[in-house]
């Protein structure tokens, strides 16, 4: 299972993902440019030792993880989808996208995938923090393929 995200910009948020990443055995794919160095204090806290536990890899843009992964399938979570997360079925290769925290994806990368999930919320608020959404998406999907140990 892949966790895809995209530009991140807020360090103690991605250091939380791949402190997840790491206990749940998750390949983490950052696709540049992040919005922080990972040598930021912020960052360093939250991960604190986990890197070397987490799978991380670094791609220069968009369009260079879509060459190197076009056979994958890509499932994009957003705000704007239709499609519930808990009523879609899962692989166990998928790759699960998520949007930066201050905007998202590209309306032009939204228009490119074809899956789109989210999570149901109270329609007064706006989202969940990105590393809870990762969270309940990535064990549902581990839980759906039977990769929770």
């Amino acid at each position: 299972m892949h966790i895809v995200l995209y530009k991140p910009d807020i360090p103690q948020n991605t250091a939380a993902i791949i402190r997840l990443s790491a206990c749940l055995n998750l390949k983490i794919h950052l696709i540049e440019p992040c919005g922080f160095n990972l040598n930021d204090s912020r960052f360093k806290r939250v991960v604190m030792d986990y890197l070397g536990f987490s799978n991380i890899i670094r791609h220069n843009d968009f369009e260079t993880f879509l060459k190197r992964y076009k056979k994958f399938r890509i499932v994009l979570m957003t705000t704007k989808a239709k499609k519930l997360y808990h009523n879609f079925k899962f692989k166990k290769n998928d790759m699960l996208l998520f949007g930066r925290e201050s905007a998202g994806v590209p309306k032009k990368l939204h228009q490119k995938l074809k899956n789109k999930l989210k999570i149901p919320i109270n329609k007064k608020t706006r989202s969940l923090n990105i590393a809870i959404s990762v969270a309940i998406v990535a064990a549902e999907a581990l839980r759906q393929n039977n990769l929770l140990k």
